[in-house]
């Protein structure tokens, strides 16, 4: 009989790459908003759990505990300043859709703050017509987006992501709200409004 040779056997891999699966959603909107993910995780006044002591072999083991609070205070200190151009009457939409883009990348409602120079968000005109105390016990729990005028920014607490509505008021009003307002965001201020007003503004504040 003859031999028939045997075909040698394939075996496919069938794994193929998951580095396209895993890929997140593209970052294709050319708003600046949300930015890189990172700037998410770190909270000022939360440092991370300590890591474990690393063996002794390891001669530069002991050094990098010394620098995490000088790192947690220059993220606290330095927030990403994210300037997006609208006019005075659009400077509130520019902001709920900066708010929309920021909650569909991933960031958690109670993690945002929006303040306005002009009139207030209609959100909070209608909250406060239930009286300040109810009003204000909402930014307490934390649980959602907290929309607030930029003359009562001092009540406001600090959060990750903050956003300012450039949308009228009176130039001192807006001039001490945005380095309150940056003063207040712990990774990520993001201002909507008129750009030579805004850089006047900052310029302003900054002399205050």
């Amino acid at each position: 009989m003859p031999l028939i040779p045997e075909e040698p056997q394939i075996h496919e891999s069938a794994q193929g790459p998951r580095a396209t699966a895993a890929a997140g959603r593209p970052a294709s909107t050319p708003r600046p908003v949300p930015g890189p993910r990172s700037a998410a995780s770190p909270r000022p006044g939360r440092p991370g759990p300590p890591k474990p002591a690393a063996p002794a072999s390891n001669p530069g083991a002991g050094q990098s505990p010394a620098k995490r609070p000088e790192n947690r205070s220059d993220q606290r200190t330095t927030p990403q300043l994210q300037l997006i151009p609208a006019p005075l009457d659009g400077a509130l939409d520019a902001a709920e859709e900066a708010l929309d883009l920021l909650l569909e990348s991933g960031r958690a409602p109670g993690e945002i703050l929006v303040l306005t120079t002009g009139d207030p968000h209609p959100w909070a005109a209608h909250e406060l017509s239930f009286g300040e105390a109810a009003y204000w016990a909402q930014q307490d729990t934390g649980d959602d987006v907290f929309f607030a005028g930029a003359s009562a920014v001092e009540r406001a607490t600090a959060r990750p992501v903050v956003i300012v509505a450039v949308n009228g008021g009176d130039e001192e009003t807006a001039a001490r709200a945005l380095p309150a307002a940056m003063d207040r965001a712990g990774a990520l201020l993001v201002v909507c409004g008129d750009p030579q007003r805004v850089t006047a503004l900052l310029g302003v504040g900054a002399g205050v």
